[in-house]
């Protein structure tokens, strides 16, 4: 919507979380803590070749597109059961990687997410401007833990998970939810996220839409959204 000519002001901003305000970490650390979590508990160091550590930590790196070939729904963010299940059959595409390492891969997982280096700095500046933010995940698990250890937590005025809510993006009424929690109108709320197809499913109740595609580096281009925001 135009006022005089000009864009309605963004009162809002709704972030995804993974990729978007967070990255995967490195693949490799994954799999060493995971091995590091197995030798603690005593299940043993499992034996992998050089090769197919090499394999596992491509695989690692493109974990939830290759998800997609076993859960193109996405029903696995629907359940904190459906989403191991889920990660757990997508791992055993990799060949020679066994149950107990699967497990210490999940249990690890969120201990590799690190926040990009301009997400807390943008997130502080637009709580400065009086903008309200809210994070929009399609997850099985609780991240909540994860936002407050790193500070992020504290700049948010909400958090809404798929499953909790019982609906993933990037079904519209998700985004109709996330705006009650938000508070604000569509056409003044903009959507920050990674995915061409899950992020976009706000743009029916006017939500404008910034793809930030999947960036390896430390900075994801987050102030981009200051700029848009005014």
């Amino acid at each position: 919507m135009l006022t005089n000519g000009m864009p309605e002001p963004i009162e809002g901003v709704i972030f995804d979380f993974h990729a978007t305000l967070v990255g995967g970490g490195d693949a490799g650390r994954w799999i060493d803590d995971a091995l590091r979590h197995l030798t603690e508990s005593d299940a043993g160091r499992p034996d992998l070749s050089p090769e197919r550590l090499i394999a596992l930590r491509a695989h690692l790196d493109q974990i939830w597109q290759h998800a997609h070939t076993i859960d193109p729904r996405s029903e696995r963010d629907l359940s904190q059961d459906r989403h191991r299940e889920v990660f757990s059959r997508t791992v055993a595409l990799c060949p020679g990687v066994k149950p107990d390492l699967i497990a210490a891969l999940y249990a690890v997982m969120p201990d590799q997410w690190a926040p990009f280096d301009d997400a807390v700095p943008v997130l502080r500046e637009l709580k400065s401007r009086g903008i309200r933010i809210v994070v929009l995940s399609n997850i099985g698990i609780d991240i909540r833990p994860h936002l407050d250890r790193t500070g992020l937590g504290a700049l948010l005025d909400g958090v809404v998970l798929s499953f909790e809510v019982g609906l993933v993006k990037p079904d519209p009424a998700v985004y109709a939810h996330t705006l009650e929690l938000l508070g604000v109108a569509g056409h003044r709320t903009l959507m920050v996220g990674d995915s061409p197809r899950d992020d976009v499913g706000g743009t029916p109740l006017k939500i404008r839409t910034l793809i930030l595609p999947r960036t390896d580096g430390p900075v994801h281009g987050l102030g981009m959204v200051l700029r848009m925001v005014g």
